[in-house]
């Protein structure tokens, strides 16, 4: 069970978790609205978001703390977006496949984090379903890469764009829940 410290510090800290949201939603846009854009250009929009994405969590991830720790659902999170955005731009030739494949394993292992997170609130805020669904989708989406890694770069970016809506929308329903949360009283 989740204390009212590590929520009152998630409610607080709502804020963070909006902005992955909108970071998400900004580039799920983008992809699904151009989806012209170049595979080298994908390349590097996508280790951006995955950058953005990784630095937010690992500071949601700090700032909310659980018996004076960080939560390490969140920070795992936030290593593993880092990381896949430090490959991306350090090795901006990679593959279309390479790529697919390190977009995949980065969704199945956020999912995974994300899900552990969800299990872990649900008894202490309302709606923590959104943060699971987020998870799930997350695992969904990292596992029809896997296994259809041979469907066409702007049927890649479209289901990427698509994706990234619907993660940040799922992260902005959290963060509304959060900020609700720290706004009622005890």
């Amino acid at each position: 069970m989740v204390t009212d410290a590590v929520l009152n510090h998630a409610g607080r800290e709502w804020g963070w978790v909006a902005l992955r949201g909108v970071v998400a939603v900004l580039f799920g846009l983008m992809a699904v609205l151009m989806p012209g854009i170049t595979l080298s250009a994908l390349v590097l929009v996508w280790g951006a978001f995955a950058l953005a994405d990784g630095i937010f969590a690992l500071i949601a991830g700090w700032r909310i703390r659980d018996q004076d720790k960080p939560l390490w659902p969140l920070i795992l999170v936030g290593l593993t977006g880092i990381a896949a955005g430090i490959a991306t731009f350090a090795w901006p030739g990679l593959t279309a496949l390479v790529l697919l494949y390190i977009i995949a394993f980065w969704a199945v292992i956020g999912g995974v984090f994300q899900i552990a997170a969800a299990i872990r609130f649900r008894k202490d805020i309302e709606n923590e379903w959104l943060h699971g669904l987020s998870g799930a989708l997350s695992i969904v989406f990292g596992a029809l890469l896997l296994f259809q890694p041979g469907a066409g770069a702007l049927a890649l970016v479209w289901v990427i764009g698509v994706y990234a809506v619907l993660f940040g929308v799922l992260l902005l329903a959290l963060a509304l829940r959060l900020k609700n949360h720290a706004a009622t009283p005890a």
